[in-house]
Formats: C-alpha cells, sequence, structure tokens
C-alpha cells in the first residue's frame, strides 16, 4: 500500500521549485536560483521562485491594468474585439511560454519578460511613442523600452521599503534589452556587451511574431485588408496549402482557422530553427549564450523571408490605411496639445505627482505623466482642456 502524502510532501517549496527547474532546463535555461538578486534584499517566499514572484508583481501594478485601454492598431473605441496593448500583451506571453517549454528555457522569466515589455508605451500606440520622442527630444528623450524599466525600477508605488517593484536583475535586464524591428535596445548598465538571454531573446520574437500575426487577423476583421489583397504572397501559399484551401473566401470561423495554423506554422518553425542555431553554436551555459555574436532565436531564413513579406504588406495596406493614418495624426496633435499645456502650466497638473524643481524634473514629469495616460484618458483630458463646453 502507497504511503499517504503529507502537506509537507504536496506544497511545491521554492527550494523544490528550483530543483525541478534544474531537472527540466537546459544547461543554457536560466535557473532562478542563480539569479543576481534585487536592488534592494528582501526575504524570499517559500512557495515561489523568484522569477513568478516578479511576474505577480508584474500582474499588479497599475500600468499593466492600463494596457486595456492602450492602442495597439485600433484606438480602443473603434470596436471591442481589436486587440489592445493588454490582449497583445497576454498573447506574446501565451506564445513565450510556449517556446520557452520546448526549448528547456525558464518559462516563469519569460513570462515576466512578456508580461512587462510593453508597460512602457504611451497612448496611441506607435503614433504616440513618436510624438512623446518629438517632444522630449532636447529634455532626456523618449524609448518605451526605457520607460518600461522606469516604471518598475522608479514610478510604480507599491512597497514602503523601496520605489517600484525590486524586479530581479535578469528580469530588467531582460525588459532593457527587448529589441525587435520597430525597437532597438539601450541595454546601458546591463551588460551591454552581451547578447540577452535565451529568455529575453524568446519574448523578443514572441513579440514580433504575434504583433504581425494579430494585426493580419484584426486588419481582416476590420476590413481594412480583404482576403483576396493575399493572393500570391507566400504566407498565404503555405497556409492555405496546409489547409487544402482554393478559396479566398473567408468567414469569421474560417479567418480564426487561417491565423491559427499562421502561428502553429511559424512557431514550429522558430521552435526548430532556435534549436539547430543552439546546437551549432555550442553553447552550454547561460553565459556562454549570452557572449555569442548573434541571437539564436528567430526564424528560418525562408520564414524571415515570408514573415518580411506579410510585414510589407501589412504596412502598405494596413498601417498606412486612411483611417490608421488619421487617428495617427489626430494622436500627436492630441499629445502635443496636452504635453504643451502642461509644461507650460505645471499647475493645472493633478496633486501628488513628484517635485518639479527645474525645468528637466517639469519635462520628465509631465512625460511620465503623459506616458501613463490611456488612450481614453488622454481625450477626456484633451476635451477638457481645449473644448469650451467641457467641465474641466
Amino acid at each position: 500500500m502507497t504511503p499517504r502524502k503529507t502537506v509537507v510532501d504536496v506544497i511545491h517549496t521554492r527550494q523544490r521549485l528550483e530543483a525541478l527547474e534544474d531537472q527540466a532546463l537546459a544547461p543554457y535555461g536560466t535557473r532562478s536560483r542563480d539569479s543576481r538578486g534585487r536592488a534592494y534584499p528582501e526575504d524570499e517566499p517559500n512557495e515561489r521562485t523568484v522569477f513568478q514572484r516578479d511576474r505577480d508583481r508584474i500582474l499588479h501594478t497599475t500600468a499593466f491594468r492600463r494596457l486595456e485601454y492602450k492602442t495597439q492598431v485600433f484606438v480602443n473605441y473603434e470596436g471591442d474585439y481589436y486587440r489592445t496593448r493588454l490582449t497583445h500583451t497576454l498573447e506574446v506571453a501565451q506564445i513565450g511560454r510556449t517556446l520557452a517549454r520546448a526549448l528547456g528555457a525558464n518559462e516563469d522569466l519569460v513570462e515576466a519578460v512578456c508580461l512587462a515589455h510593453d508597460l512602457g508605451h504611451p497612448p496611441f500606440g506607435h503614433a504616440g511613442e513618436s510624438a512623446l520622442a518629438r517632444l522630449m527630444a532636447d529634455h532626456g528623450g523618449f524609448d518605451h523600452n526605457r520607460q518600461s524599466l522606469r516604471i518598475v525600477t522608479e514610478l510604480e508605488h507599491r512597497f514602503p521599503e523601496f520605489p517600484g517593484l525590486n524586479l530581479t536583475w535578469e528580469v530588467r535586464e531582460g525588459i532593457v534589452k527587448h529589441e525587435t524591428e520597430y525597437d532597438v535596445a539601450d541595454a546601458a548598465g546591463y551588460d551591454p556587451e552581451k547578447r540577452g538571454t535565451l529568455e529575453a531573446q524568446l519574448a523578443n520574437v514572441a513579440d514580433e511574431l504575434a504583433y504581425t500575426a494579430h494585426d493580419l487577423d484584426d486588419g481582416l476583421r476590420s476590413a481594412i485588408i480583404f482576403p483576396r489583397q493575399l493572393e500570391g504572397s507566400s504566407i498565404w501559399t503555405m497556409v492555405a496549402a496546409s489547409l487544402g484551401w482554393t478559396t479566398f473566401e473567408l468567414d469569421e470561423l474560417a479567418r480564426h482557422r487561417f491565423i491559427r495554423r499562421l502561428i502553429g506554422l511559424e512557431v514550429n518553425d522558430m521552435l526548430q530553427a532556435t534549436a539547430e542555431r543552439i546546437q551549432r553554436s555550442g553553447a552550454d551555459s547561460v553565459d556562454g549564450l549570452q557572449r555569442l555574436s548573434y541571437n539564436v532565436a528567430g526564424f528560418s531564413a525562408e520564414m524571415d523571408g515570408r514573415n518580411r513579406q506579410l510585414k510589407d504588406f501589412l504596412y502598405r495596406n494596413m498601417y498606412q490605411h486612411h483611417r490608421v493614418v488619421r487617428m495617427q495624426v489626430k494622436a500627436d496633435s492630441i499629445l502635443e496639445d496636452l504635453f504643451q499645456a502642461y509644461t507650460r502650466n505645471p499647475e493645472i497638473l493633478p496633486e501628488g505627482l513628484p517635485a518639479m524643481p527645474d525645468e528637466k524634473a517639469r519635462y520628465r514629469t509631465v512625460c511620465d505623466y503623459v506616458a501613463g495616460m490611456t488612450d481614453r484618458f488622454a481625450l477626456q483630458e484633451h476635451a477638457k482642456l481645449f473644448d469650451p463646453g467641457i467641465q474641466p
């Protein structure tokens, strides 16, 4: 007769979780017990690893909740079914965990980086980031990666003992080394001579895979893009062939099936290509992988070419569509109006913001305040300040 397990036997303590990690992870996977730690020493909980704790802290932030009302491509009020920064972030985390699990990387570290990677995005998507970068050009600049780090190290106030969330070094490194075609990393202070860990690289490619496939999905749903426009593209040819399709008619279920298959094919390709690069590299440790002269995570050359064609298609037919461009122009104007009003008249800012003893502090405080706004709040604030018929 098998002895009945006691409560102590059932509970996975942090030490047991770390031992399970050691068994499951590849040699180049980041162990939570090997973390370089936190800026402010803390006692760690008995039931979670340090990366699991970081993930939980990120989930509970105000900045994370605000992602629900921040633009991915379509502004929130354009429809309830389009991606927002929040749904995009959750989809990136899901893909990132899938990749990490298959490759022997640390799922919890990947998830934490994925969940934090867009915290610093301002309202109105890339249009908002471009506007703030221009407005802050002479005052220290603006970059959403650095803003994400600023949020988790300074701006979130949830603990009396320290500013920010006091995340582990590895999660902070993954945030500052976030890079895609549209995001250039500035890793000053976080071993800039090294590549990101495999976990950081997987967060990057999961982001790229997710936004390309899901922007296509939203473009088809919104009728900005029509299925027949994809005729002849290598992405359509690949997916249609795998499904046995000869028609360009996509009802809602067929569209779901198409996007689902596209993501599945791309994930499988990325797993195979990444595993082959790791094997060829000979990297047998976290440090060894980070010291390579190239990133190992990514598509095969063939799939990369297909994805490049899809990105170019989306740029021409979706991101440059008049509906999207009009909102970008409007967003630029709204954020500039707000920024100029706040910097010229800081007395109209709400109470509780940091002290602004000089011009540098004033501009950074205003930038933080505007970057933290949701699309909806920015529109409301703009109406209060510039529409005489709205109560301020």
